[in-house]
């Protein structure tokens, strides 16, 4: 009897295994997404008055003789009188010699040299005080002991800092405010300050009076003084960052 022979036949079954790779996602925002960044320029002015609290009164003694000798001493004698009486009546000021001079007053006339008719002797002080309602009485007691010059009153801020930090603050704020209005025109905000620079300080200026006052003026009214105030004013450059939408 024939027999079958029976080969097995073997299948191989080849599985393929994809492997998936994940990738990281990144959470940068985009340009779009984060916005534009824009930088401005903005300044702020401040105007701050206050009150002076120092005033320097130049005052001298001026004398004029046939010799040079005589217009010196002379000086003196009213100087020292004049010294003695601004020392009574302003006993915290201070008192200094600003300037001296001996000068021979000359007479010219055409097609001759000049001849001397006498001399000059001039003496200044400065006087410096801190009571201002004491301006008036000193220039009257100066008069009245011989001097019979007053170059000019000028009223000074000493101690400025306080009026200085209020001019610095306003122009600040002032800054501030401008670049907060910009940015709300533009749809956005201040992100950041990058720079605040002092512009420019200006140092309140003297409040100067020229004055001329006679011994006769002064022993008839009181010398009346009117102080007034003083302009402090401070600038400040602001560049900011505003981030916007547009």
């Amino acid at each position: 009897m024939r027999q079958l022979k029976i080969t097995p036949t073997v299948f191989i079954l080849v599985l393929t295994i994809a492997s998936t790779s994940f990738a990281q996602q990144s959470t940068t925002k985009s340009p779009d997404a984060a916005g534009r960044v824009t930088r401005i320029l903005v300044s702020g002015d401040s105007l701050v008055q206050a009150q002076p609290d120092t005033a320097i009164l130049t005052i001298s003694v001026v004398t004029q003789a046939k010799q040079a000798l005589q217009a010196q001493q002379q000086n003196a004698t009213k100087t020292d009188a004049m010294l003695r009486a601004l020392k009574e009546s302003l006993v915290s000021a201070e008192i200094k010699t600003g300037g001296y001079s001996l000068q021979p007053q000359r007479i010219y006339k055409e097609g001759q040299p000049p001849t001397i008719s006498g001399y000059e002797a001039r003496n200044t002080l400065t006087v410096t005080l801190g009571d201002l309602t004491k301006v008036g009485s000193a220039i009257d007691a100066a008069s009245q002991a011989g001097a019979n010059e007053v170059g000019g009153i000028s009223f000074v801020l000493r101690q400025d800092r306080p009026a200085r930090d209020k001019a610095l603050s306003e122009a600040t704020r002032e800054a501030m405010s401008k670049a907060q209005v910009i940015a709300q025109a533009l749809g956005g905000r201040i992100s950041r300050i990058v720079e605040v620079q002092e512009d420019g300080f200006q140092r309140p200026q003297p409040i100067s009076q020229i004055q001329e006052f006679s011994v006769q003026r002064a022993q008839a009214v009181a010398t009346p003084i009117e102080v007034g105030s003083l302009d402090i004013r401070s600038r400040v450059q602001l560049i900011a960052e505003i981030e916007t939408n547009l």
